[in-house]
């Protein structure tokens, strides 16, 4: 029997990255990673005023780059026999399109144009309009849109993201016909069918970030979206009724892509998903076993049978979704806004005496400086979690909140700030470090609080993710807050290899996820299990962690 092999293309919010996957047992083939050069840049940012945008034409060289350099040097009985590939890409992060689906930003008069870019997931602009839309979803009278994304909708969403840029720009706003998701429009380009009007959406993304269900008949009804704001008027017969779940087809390679990547055009495509639920697949998610993808933020992901939770409502979480993760289950979605991303503000802070100083140090020349700031930098989390893990267990006065970057569950609110309490003159960097790692752990325990709350049973954790595979002090300080055992999945590429898994499916090798899993999957290679004495002495920083939050968030008020 002849071998097939499958590509999953991962779009995070830094790089691409490419594998090639042996369906039968889920070794790798090839695999390549393309750093955004436009976006490393810091390109049509603005981190003050929280504005994250990144240029197709990134992912457009990195598509190709990546996905060509992981076939090099692979022989033709690899080659020849690709049979599907895959997307997963950060989200929500809409762009808006022409009629013909092209991103504005690829349009002469907008190449340089922040809002005509992606709008990728961490950006923040939309937090007045993510107000306005939970505040009308509760009085206007009729259907309640957000009740499926947990009751509260995010600026972090699509709706909000679109009526932001329909506000404040006019050029944009007379140019745009639609808007479609970055895990929607690779498929479709490689495809060769950009009609935003035709293209196959996304279940994931429509479900979890746009307001998409069946009983809506869709998406929002327009009476809802021009009583929100008249320019929304006439948007939604632009966009989309139908959406796909995973294991759909959008199509073969066009004859163009086939080219430019040198493979078959008799090559499937894969309908889009975001990075987090098909990496929860490429993590083997089973129901009711909770996949933490921690990377610079995190997503926390559940699947139950729809018969044992069904139209259950899950309040202040990101959504609940038939199909979003596995077809078939309802998956459940929740997250912090930041995990990753706050142990690198504080290194970055840390960073500033030596970019900023030794910079000026006439005595020292360009090669010292540079390998200073290099080393430095490179070393500088892990000596914090270093010094942190020596650090006596004894409770300390610090106390942190993870909101640096808003806070997505329980119950999203991006206008939250980040807050640190009870430093003394002995606060020095390790434990404030310390305090920041507990921080996001009790951030960690909120989630799993916010479900159990609800009925929603979690039987075990399993963790992805950058900070799981590099961090044991971070994972150690999370097992004992949760007081649960964490179980680390041996692939270094489970968001991809989730994508792999989904192709594999969709292709018609594998006839479900179940035994894309069992062949492909790469197990476990850790497991984290709590200090009792530890996980003790966290219930009562927990409850300090509790009553800063009430005390920052009704301050905010």
């Amino acid at each position: 029997m002849t071998k097939k092999y499958v590509i999953g293309l991962d779009y995070g919010t830094d790089s691409v990255r490419s594998v090639i996957i042996n369906t039968e047992n889920g070794e790798t083939a090839g695999t390549s990673v393309f750093e955004y050069p436009r976006w490393k840049k810091g390109l049509y940012c603005d981190p003050s005023a929280n504005r994250f945008r990144q240029h197709p034409l990134d992912y457009i060289e990195g598509m190709e780059h990546s996905v060509k350099d992981a076939l090099k040097g692979l022989p033709p009985d690899i080659t020849g026999n690709i049979v599907g590939i895959t997307v997963d890409t950060t989200g929500s992060t809409p762009v808006a399109v022409d009629k013909e689906g092209v991103p504005l930003s690829l349009k002469p008069g907008f190449e340089n144009d922040p809002d005509a870019m992606f709008i990728l997931w961490k950006d923040h602009t939309a937090v007045k309009e993510a107000a306005e839309i939970n505040e009308i979803s509760r009085s206007w009278g009729g259907t309640d849109y957000t009740k499926y994304e947990g009751g509260v909708y995010s600026s972090e969403w699509f709706w909000a993201k679109i009526l932001h840029i329909l506000r404040f720009s006019k050029k944009v706003r007379e140019n745009a016909f639609s808007w479609v998701e970055h895990c929607d429009w690779i498929p479709a380009l490689l495809t060769g069918n950009t009609d935003p009007l035709t293209l196959k959406r996304s279940r994931c993304a429509a479900g979890h970030k746009a307001m998409w269900h069946q009983d809506f008949n869709g998406l929002p009804e327009e009476k809802f979206l021009t009583r929100l704001d008249p320019l929304l008027a006439g948007l939604r017969e632009r966009l989309f009724r139908d959406t796909f779940t995973c294991e759909a087809c959008a199509g073969t390679l066009s004859e163009e892509w086939a080219i430019r990547l040198g493979l078959s055009s008799d090559v499937k495509v894969g309908t889009g998903a975001f990075d987090a639920h098909l990496g929860a697949i490429g993590g083997e998610i089973k129901p009711y076993q909770l996949i933490k993808v921690m990377g610079t933020s995190t997503c926390d992901m559940l699947v139950s049978p729809m018969n044992e939770v069904g139209d259950k409502l899950v309040a202040g979480i990101c959504g609940q979704v038939d199909g979003s993760i596995i077809p078939g289950m309802l998956g459940l979605e929740a997250g912090q806004s930041a995990f990753g991303d706050i142990y690198a503000w504080f290194g970055k802070l840390l960073m500033w005496p030596v970019t900023e100083l030794i910079s000026s140090m006439t005595w020292l020349d360009e090669k010292a400086k540079e390998r200073i700031r290099t080393e430095t930098a490179d070393r500088m989390i892990a000596t914090l979690s270093e010094q942190a893990k020596s650090l006596a267990d004894e409770e300390t006065t610090i106390v942190a909140l993870d909101w640096l970057n808003g806070r997505r569950t329980p119950f999203a609110n991006q206008e939250l700030k980040g807050a640190i309490s009870g430093l003394t003159l002995g606060s020095d960097a390790p434990r404030l470090f310390k305090a920041l790692v507990e921080a996001t752990a009790f951030g960690s325990k909120m989630i799993n609080d916010r479900f159990e709350s609800e009925g929603i049973r979690i039987d075990g954790v399993i963790a992805i993710g950058g900070v799981a595979k590099k961090n044991p002090f971070v994972m150690q300080i999370v097992a004992d807050v949760l007081n649960m055992p964490i179980k680390i999945a041996s692939s270094d590429q489970t968001c991809a290899l989730g994508s792999a898994m989904a192709a594999s499916v969709m292709a018609g090798v594998h006839k479900d996820f179940e035994a894309a899993q069992n062949a492909m999957g790469g197990g476990f290679e850790k497991e984290y299990k709590p200090d009792p004495a530890r996980a003790e002495r966290y219930e009562d920083l927990y409850l300090k962690y509790k009553k800063l939050g009430t005390f920052i968030e009704n301050g905010l008020k």
